[in-house]
């Protein structure tokens, strides 16, 4: 079979193919410049790397499509023809989407993609349509959130490897679920990482949070590019996945004309188009720019989608108080920053930020811009697992304000994104943790996060040990949970909530122009319009009555008992409680 690697630093590579090496010649085609290729005899699980001049270590492919051995082992040759799935995927478009935020790795205590498929029926009875996976590229040790990665192109093997990738994969799409997966293309982690040997994956010229920038534009960025871009099309290709979210873009330093992400949503819809099923590309950004998804021919980079967290933060003070860090731009009247994200999508659209110290982001064009082009949600891996303890929502609310987030989420104007176990108000943390291998570099993050929280009033007996693996287990769903009476009755208004929205087409309707909100910021309610759909929320203890006007509507579902409104259109909404009215 044919060997390449792209090795421009230097003047010698060789293949170690089992005991035998072989030396590879450049590659003389015309822009193929620091190109390597050999031939060699190989077959499915043949372990393999490349030495670098005259350093003796074998180092892993950088395209490498699995690491058996971890991070730091040899590469094997993976065989896909076994691997392809074979149910077609579910035409789902993302206007329709309902997403669930799962992490393989505390899905199940098993922390795999086959007790995970075997958990999908939960999936299919909630009535969600895809399942968001969070990264499953090899990471250090055996348990992490997966954001360390290091090889791209791979599978974590604790996971189940490129097998048990195609084996999930294969699954949701014979239940009817489409897979999005999560990839981050901003940084490599710290450890394992072996880029840097064979060429100039990074530059020094622009500066992360993680250290030196992948290397956008600087020389030698073309093959970077082409580098994650073929990284991102093989999962969309080789594993039939439906979509891909785009870690922190804001992250990616890039000064050329031609951006990374127009050029990756260009070459995403050219293979949707030559595969003829809907692909989708879905960022996470801070920027509030709505020219991340303005199509191509508009002007715009053209990606599908963007997580919202102005709508999340905004719902998160409503709901909590709270008010430290970014969530101080939206305490100061939070209904009010709430109604706002309903109806413009951005709190942030020109405004002045005091948590940044300045003005920040750029207004949506209502008319121009479907809804669908943002995802709404009250939890995310982000917005749980980034805090001190990991305490969910559930932690601190009582169900009825649980059911409130619920229907903001699954009844507003975005496509709605669940954070696994959320449905059913898991008891459980979801928290940081890691299985560095490298004792510095534990010690290293064990004592920064101790550090960081320190800031914030936590002791550090206080903060979880990312290193302890009762942190991981800590953070593993509980599937006991949702038989429990407790449990049960916020997972079912999930359900009804979610029919709801598949049954209203006033739900799906994409016109965020046409969407209408009142409230009162003092009693603490908030009713918004979608066509002949009303939608009531009470964040109060107290009973509230809102007046709906003259419209005929009736109660479609309510979290405690609700009577019809009368004649005066008038509705009486028990506190912390919610209602959906239509016709």
């Amino acid at each position: 079979m044919q060997f390449e690697v792209w090795a421009p630093l230097t003047g010698r590579v060789a293949l170690r193919l089992g005991d035998t090496a072989y030396e590879m010649t450049p590659d003389p085609s015309p822009g193929r410049a620091g190109w390597w290729t050999a031939q060699a005899p190989a077959g499915d699980g043949d372990r393999y790397g490349f030495q670098l001049g005259d350093d003796p270590v074998v180092r892993p492919d950088p395209r490498g499509r699995r690491m058996p051995d971890g991070t730091d082992g040899l590469s094997a040759v993976v065989d896909f023809e076994p691997l392809t799935p074979r149910t077609a995927p579910p035409r789902l478009p993302l206007q329709d989407a309902v997403l669930y935020e799962l992490h393989v790795g505390t899905f199940t205590p098993e922390g795999t993609f086959d007790a995970a498929a075997a958990r999908l029926g939960h999936l299919t009875s909630l009535g969600v349509t895809h399942v968001e996976l969070m990264p499953v590229c090899p990471f250090p040790g055996r348990h992490g959130w997966g954001y360390d990665g290091v090889a791209p192109w791979a599978v974590h093997e604790p996971y189940g490897g490129p097998a048990g990738l195609a084996r999930f994969v294969e699954a949701a799409h014979a239940a009817g679920l489409g897979v999005v997966l999560d990839v981050v293309h901003n940084h490599l982690g710290p450890s394992g990482n072996h880029l840097p040997a064979f060429g100039p994956y990074f530059t020094d010229t622009h500066h992360t949070p993680w250290g030196a920038a992948v290397n956008l534009d600087a020389p030698g960025s073309d093959e970077v590019r082409a580098y994650l871009i073929g990284s991102a099309l093989a999962w969309l290709r080789d594993y039939r996945i439906d979509g891909l979210r785009l870690d922190a873009v804001h992250a990616l330093a890039d000064g050329r004309a031609l951006s990374f992400l127009e050029e990756l949503s260009a070459a995403v819809d050219a293979l949707a188009a030559e595969s003829a099923r809907p692909l989708f590309l879905i960022a996470e950004s801070d920027q509030c720019d709505p020219r991340l998804t303005t199509p191509r021919p508009s002007g715009g980079l053209g990606l599908h989608a963007q997580w919202n967290d102005d709508f999340h933060h905004a719902l998160h003070t409503a709901l909590t108080g709270e008010s430290q860090g970014y969530y101080a731009d939206f305490a100061v009247a939070p209904l009010g920053a709430l109604a706002k994200t309903l109806t413009r999508a951005f709190f942030h659209d020109g405004t002045w930020s005091a948590f940044r110290g300045r003005s920040h982001g750029r207004p949506v064009d209502r008319r121009r811009t479907p809804a669908h082009r943002f995802l709404g949600y009250s939890q995310t891996h982000d917005q749980v697992g980034n805090r001190a303890i990991g305490d969910r929502l559930s932690a601190s609310l009582s169900p009825g304000l649980l059911a409130c987030a619920a229907t903001l989420a699954l009844t507003g104007p975005f496509v709605p994104m669940l954070f696994m176990g959320e449905e059913w108000g898991a008891a459980t943390p979801w928290q940081y943790f890691t299985d560095h291998r490298d004792p510095e570099l534990a010690e290293a993050v064990r004592s920064g996060r101790r550090r960081e929280f320190a800031a914030h009033g936590w002791t550090s007996e206080e903060v979880p040990d990312p290193q302890d693996p009762a942190t991981r287990e800590r953070s593993c769903l509980d599937w006991a949970e949702p038989e429990r009476e407790s449990h049960a009755w916020l997972l079912e208004w999930y359900r009804t909530l979610i029919r709801l929205r598949r049954s209203q087409p006033d739900l799906r309707d994409p016109d965020l122009a046409a969407v209408r909100v009142a409230f009162d910021e003092e009693r603490r309610w908030l009713t918004f319009r979608r066509g002949d759909v009303r939608v009531v929320v009470n964040l109060g203890t107290e009973s509230v009555t809102v007046a709906l006007g003259r419209n005929g509507v009736r109660v479609l579902a309510s979290w405690e008992p609700v009577e019809h409104p009368g004649p005066d259109g008038r509705v009486r909404v028990p506190g912390e409680s919610a209602v959906v009215l239509g016709p």
